[in-house]
């Protein structure tokens, strides 16, 4: 890849306040448009089409029909919306990145403090409250410890890893799924073993091959009493067959992050459902989000315009 010497012009496509726009003038060579995320115009349409450089994530056709556009830096580490596109024609002109790591913290530290919130009563407690309501008698004894037990994380990505290292304390017993690189590393095994585990946490990528993974007959497996964390995409999970468990008292509870519908329709049964903590894909959001994302970017563009090797290359063939 060559940013060569016509100072590609950059289109940004974020929520961005003063600040965060003054340091992206001072990153780029060449001119920068700015475009607010639902309120695309016209003229931002012409920005993209005139745009060597993007960052955020505008929609897949007007990706594709960006005839200048040669890197795409996302603002997520999801790629579900792209992944129609022509890949094999439109990647010998366009470099796709995603954030890779960039959540591995904030998502790791939410999903710990929802398991946390569910065995230690946080979250019941908190609606008690909001209701004026002392049952101290009722919810001390269903009280639940991390420490000591097995855990099985769907995933061996950035986020996976931080996640286990934030278990060190509790010395929890820690398993991976993913094929290749993990302690389960298929199917059949994942079907033998979820009987073992306490808690399941869910930090795969939204590919075929994990679409689904959670079914009625795997959540069906899972330990009586387990806690069932996702993280990662909304279409692991078969959420009838999950409100179904949960409504029966069969598993412990759910921290959901992401959903199949986004935003989560009103009067979906998971709303009223018993023992889930919604976080509504809030889980990598932190008071520097913004920053993260741009430093990320500026390592990417000064490596653009180096021609060195970009950070966190989308691998279109494996989709993610």
């Amino acid at each position: 890849m060559n940013a060569g010497d016509h100072r590609p012009g950059l289109y940004v496509e974020l929520p961005l306040g003063e600040s965060g726009r003054a340091r992206l003038r001072e990153l780029a060579s060449g001119p920068v448009w700015f475009a607010e995320p639902g309120t695309v115009s016209a003229a931002d349409d012409r920005a993209l089409a005139d745009a060597g450089i993007a960052l955020g994530n505008p929609e897949a056709a007007r990706v594709a029909e960006a005839p200048r556009l040669r890197w795409l830096q996302l603002a997520s580490v999801g790629i579900d919306g792209y992944l129609g596109l022509d890949w094999p024609v439109l990647g010998r002109r366009l470099t796709v990145t995603n954030l890779g790591d960039v959540f591995a913290d904030p998502v790791a530290e939410s999903c710990l403090a929802g398991i946390l919130a569910l065995h230690r009563g946080i979250d019941e407690l908190s609606g008690l409250r909001s209701r004026g309501t002392w049952a101290k008698s009722v919810v001390r004894p269903r009280l639940r410890l991390l420490s000591g037990a097995r855990v099985l994380v769907l995933g061996r990505g950035s986020i996976a890893l931080r996640f286990a290292e934030l278990l060190g304390p509790f010395g929890c017993r820690i398993s991976h799924f993913a094929r290749g690189s993990g302690d389960i590393r298929t199917p059949a095994g994942l079907d033998a073993q979820l009987p073992d585990f306490d808690v399941v946490v869910g930090l795969l990528p939204g590919t075929p091959g994990t679409s689904g993974l959670l079914d009625a007959r795997r959540l069906a497996r899972m330990r009586p009493g387990a806690v069932l964390v996702n993280a990662g995409r909304g279409s692991l999970v078969d959420e009838e067959a999950l409100v179904s468990e949960l409504s029966s008292g069969r598993l412990g509870g759910a921290v959901l992050d992401v959903t199949g519908q986004e935003p989560l329709p009103a009067g979906h049964p998971l709303w009223t459902c018993p023992n889930v903590i919604l976080t509504q894909h809030t889980a990598g959001g932190s008071t520097d989000e913004t920053a993260r994302v741009i430093d990320l970017f500026a390592e990417n563009l000064h490596r653009f315009e180096t021609d060195a090797p970009l950070r966190n290359p989308v691998q279109w063939a494996r989709g993610f």
